[in-house]
């Protein structure tokens, strides 16, 4: 075990942990919490707020050991970050006693902890004292042991019997850092060479794709400026290649494909698409400030695509009446896939939210179907491991549209850390979220 160096002191950013973990039970997303904290805080309370969410199930089990009614919330909040930080010695990044003696000191300095101090401290001692036996009686809790709700745990299980287990294993890991070649500037080969020149060691993942093995600051990365890469997850990379391979223009006329990224925002999938094809790309987002973020990632890698403000499910306010050779549905879900990168997003989420998101994406995949051309494709993605959200929604979808024909698609690709994964037979990856994909096409004649 290291101590982490840093500037600030660890008391004040255990207190702005803290503040995360408050603003998440309040509903608050931990992207927009963070933009709340000072930027000089920010590097540290985000890896200890990260930290503290993925084991935020167990932290809650061993604070109901040891204090059976709940302190006042801001203190609750600062003793569940301190436990999930050092519950486990091997994952823990400060010395518990580091650790307990700056969680005191936070709690003495907040105004709505100080006078809770004594107590934190007495939990946190005794925690030391029992560990072993304290971590044991927890162990009867599946929110415990999994660190997600137990509906949660249902629903993976109910849906993925013979891997729920390692589904939710996963999501407890540390997502790394992969990038996505641009082809239109480097290559693959090329770019692991250029950061092999400078000592960062990183591997192929899929056919475009790159995998550091440390996190590093995107900026400072070679060809940052220059357009070189973008950041994406491998399971993401599938989807441009999936719904361009084999697709012809007009059936063949000769034209440019004419594709509609539905979802674009913030235009990964979109710029990708511009990369591998000479094609013309609408790029919608019904957020006008995200299509702005869209405009600037393709300027930067050299892209330009038709973007536009608008409302996927309402075509008619911006759809010209052109049909499209290709149409990519990155559809809104619950995010269950992508909890690895995201950690809050298992305690934000409800049950109730699965129907209601799966009730916009079929509307979605309704209102989208006429605006592909015969022969043409639709390509239906989720980062969600739920198969409300995936086999259940295309089956359905198809048994109301009998001139869809499902092309040969990866479906449901669960999460992967540090293992080989066969998606093709020609693309292995090892490191990648979870994702589904279904390739519709739509009959001729």
């Amino acid at each position: 075990m290291q101590e982490t160096p840093t500037q600030v002191p660890l008391w004040r950013q255990l207190q702005g942990a803290a503040s995360l973990l408050m603003a998440v039970r309040d509903g608050q997303s931990l992207t927009a919490a963070l933009e709340d904290v000072d930027a000089a805080l920010r590097p540290g309370v985000q890896s200890l707020g990260f930290h503290t969410l993925r084991w935020l199930g167990r932290a809650e089990a061993l604070r109901q050991q040891l204090a059976r009614r709940p302190p006042p919330p801001e203190a609750d909040a600062l003793l569940c970050v301190a436990l999930a930080l050092i519950w486990t010695e091997h994952d823990a990044p400060y010395t518990a006693h580091t650790l307990v003696d700056q969680a005191v000191e936070a709690a003495k300095r907040g105004d709505a902890t100080q006078h809770q101090a004594s107590f934190i401290n007495g939990c946190l001692r005794r925690f030391l004292r029992e560990r072993d036996e304290l971590v044991a009686r927890t162990e009867k809790s599946p929110q415990a042991v999994w660190n997600h709700p137990q509906w949660w745990i249902d629903r993976v299980r109910k849906d993925h019997p013979d891997s729920w287990q390692a589904i939710l294993q996963a999501n407890n890991n540390r997502a790394p850092l992969i990038l996505r070649i641009n082809e239109r500037k480097t290559t693959q080969a090329q770019y692991l060479h250029a950061l092999s020149a400078i000592n960062i060691e990183a591997n192929p993942v899929g056919s475009q794709g790159v995998i550091l093995a440390r996190a590093q600051a995107v900026s400072l990365l070679p060809g940052f400026a220059e357009g070189h890469f973008s950041v994406q997850d491998a399971a993401a990379q599938l989807a441009a290649p999936l719904l361009l391979e084999g697709l012809d223009a007009g059936g063949g006329t000769g034209q440019r494909l004419n594709v509609l990224d539905a979802c674009a925002a913030p235009g990964g999938k979109t710029a990708h698409l511009l990369e591998l094809a000479d094609c013309e790309v609408t790029a919608l987002d019904i957020d006008a400030r995200r299509c702005e973020r869209v405009k600037q990632n393709l300027q930067r890698l050299g892209l330009q695509a038709d973007i536009r403000v608008g409302d996927a499910g309402k075509p008619d306010a911006w759809w010209d009446g052109r049909l499209y050779d290709g149409i990519l549905l990155d559809a809104p879900c619950t995010a269950s896939g992508i909890v690895r990168r995201h950690p809050d997003v298992r305690w934000l989420r409800r049950p109730t939210d699965i129907a209601q998101l799966a009730g916009i994406q079929a509307h979605l995949l309704k209102t989208l179907w006429p605006l592909v051309r015969p022969g043409g494709r639709l390509l239906y993605c989720t980062c969600s491991v739920f198969r409300a959200e995936g086999d259940n929604q295309v089956q359905t979808f198809l048994t109301h549209h009998t001139d869809a024909l499902l092309k040969p698609s990866p479906g449901h690709l669960l999460p992967q850390s540090g293992v080989e994964a066969t998606v093709f037979p020609d693309n292995l990856m090892r490191e990648h979220d979870g994702f589904y994909y279904a390739l519709l096409e739509k009959r001729s004649g």
